[in-house]
C-alpha cells in the first residue's frame, strides 16, 4: 500500500501517523504532503524520520489511498487529482460530507457504505461520530424521531492553538494579567462559549446543523429531527455530548444499557451511585465512546437521556479516517 497523507504536520495528520503505526497499517510507502513551508520538516515514523513533501497533483501519483487531514478548500483543489491518480480519498473535512456522490461512513455503523465510493469517502464531524456511535444500537432497535443534544467541546476541537490559548489565559490570569484572544470568539479560561461555526440556519450554528444533516445521511434516517447546542469549553481535549433520544418503539434504560454495552465502538460508563461516568480526562487518547447516564427523559414517553465522551482528535477525526483506510484494504 502507498498512502499519502494530505495535511501531515497538522494535529489529526500527526495523529493519523500515530493510528497507522498503532494499527499496523499496510505501508509500503508513506508521503507525507503539506504546504511549501512545512517541505523538507522532518516527523517520526515508525523509528525513522519522514520528510514532509509539496502538496501538488503529481505528488498523488502511485498512491492507493490518500487520508485528507486539511481544510475544505484543500480537500477541493486536490480532490480531483486524487481521484484522476486512481488513488482513494478518504476526506476528513465537511467539504464532500453532504455530496449525495460521496458515501459519509462511520465503521462501526455503516461500513457497507464505503463500497459505493467513487473515488472519495468522507469522514463526519466529530461530534457526530461520537453521539452516534454512543447511539447507533438505539437506532438499529427502533427508528430514531428526534434528538436534543448539547455538546461540550474541548479546545483542541479549535485546532493545536485552542489549548495553548487555554493555557496561556490561566497562566495570565493568575498572574493578574490581561488575558490575551485570539483564537476562540471570547476569553476561554474560567468560561463557556456557546458558538461554534458561523450562522446556518434560523439561529444554528454551522456545527449545530452538522448533526442532523450528516446524521440523517448516515444513518439513513432522512427524517430524524435533530436540535443542537454546540459549547466550547476550557477542556483541553475529548468532546462530551448529552443527548435526549426519542425513539419510535419504547426502549428501556435496562434495554439501552445492555445494547450500548454490546455496540462496536463503545464502553458503558453507567454507575451513578459509585460516581462512574464518562468524562474527558478518562476517553482522550484511546479510541471508544464512553456511554453513560442513562436515564429515562422525564419529557417524553419514548425518550431516553445519555452522556457521553470521546476523543475528537482520534476517533472523532484521525482514527475514522484509518479504519475506512482499513475496510478499503479488506
Amino acid at each position: 500500500m502507498k498512502v499519502a497523507i494530505l495535511g501531515a504536520t497538522g494535529a489529526v495528520g500527526r495523529e493519523m501517523m500515530k493510528i497507522l503505526a498503532e494499527r499496523n497499517f499496510p505501508v509500503d510507502e508513506l508521503h507525507l504532503l503539506a504546504s511549501q513551508r512545512s517541505v523538507g520538516q522532518q516527523l517520526p515514523w515508525k523509528g525513522e524520520k519522514l520528510a514532509v513533501e509539496l502538496a501538488c497533483d503529481e505528488a498523488f501519483q502511485g498512491m492507493d489511498i490518500v487520508l485528507g487531514a486539511a481544510e475544505n478548500d484543500i480537500a477541493q483543489r486536490f480532490a480531483p487529482a486524487i481521484v484522476k491518480a486512481g488513488a482513494v480519498f478518504v476526506d476528513n473535512s465537511s467539504a464532500f460530507r453532504l455530496d449525495p456522490n460521496v458515501p459519509l461512513v462511520v465503521p462501526e455503523i455503516s461500513p457497507e457504505d464505503a463500497k459505493k465510493h467513487q473515488g472519495i469517502i468522507a469522514s463526519p464531524n466529530c461530534t457526530t461520530i461520537i453521539s452516534l456511535v454512543a447511539i447507533n444500537a438505539l437506532a438499529k432497535t427502533s427508528p430514531i424521531e428526534s434528538i436534543v443534544a448539547s455538546s461540550y467541546q474541548a479546545t483542541s476541537g479549535a485546532g493545536a492553538a485552542g489549548p495553548v490559548e487555554l493555557m496561556k489565559q490561566v497562566d495570565a490570569l493568575r498572574s493578574g494579567h490581561q488575558p490575551e484572544i485570539r483564537v476562540f470568539q471570547h476569553q476561554i479560561a474560567f468560561n463557556v462559549i456557546p458558538q461554534i461555526g458561523g450562522d446556518a440556519y434560523m439561529g444554528y450554528t454551522s456545527e449545530e446543523m452538522k448533526l442532523q444533516n450528516e446524521g440523517r445521511k448516515i444513518l439513513h434516517m432522512p427524517e430524524m429531527k435533530v436540535s443542537c447546542t454546540c459549547v466550547r469549553v476550557p477542556v483541553v481535549r475529548s468532546h462530551s455530548v448529552s443527548l435526549l433520544v426519542r425513539t419510535r418503539d419504547k426502549i428501556t434504560v435496562e434495554q439501552a444499557r445492555q445494547l450500548i454495552a454490546n455496540a462496536p465502538g463503545c464502553r458503558l460508563v453507567d454507575d451513578l451511585a459509585n460516581k462512574s461516568y464518562p468524562m474527558p480526562l478518562d476517553t482522550s487518547d484511546q479510541d471508544l465512546v464512553f456511554v453513560g447516564r442513562i436515564r429515562e427523559d422525564l419529557t417524553s414517553e419514548n425518550g431516553l437521556n445519555i452522556w457521553c465522551c470521546g476523543d475528537q482528535v482520534r476517533k472523532g477525526a484521525a482514527t475514522n479516517a484509518v479504519q475506512i483506510a482499513q475496510l478499503l484494504v479488506k
